[in-house]
């Protein structure tokens, strides 16, 4: 049964940006999908589909390694 988690990302500008952090949520064991809505400059969208529960530390550490801040900084932990 697959899960989804749903939060925001700052600092994403293009789809070089969008690929960079798909990349790293996908490197994320269990994670199945991931779905952006670039807002350019802004707060953008991400949803996550896994088939495991994620930890809000793993989806961090991603999203800060991918060079972005999650919205508000520190919002999942």
């Amino acid at each position: 049964m697959s899960q989804t988690t749903t939060f925001s990302v700052d600092g994403m500008t293009c789809g070089h940006c969008v690929q960079h952090v798909t990349n790293e949520l996908t490197a994320i064991a269990g994670v199945t999908e991931v779905q952006i809505e670039l807002v350019n400059g802004g707060s953008s969208p991400v949803v996550v589909t896994s088939d495991a529960p994620l930890s809000d530390e793993a989806i961090a550490a991603a999203i800060d390694e991918a060079g972005y801040a999650l919205t508000p900084r520190g919002s999942l932990l």
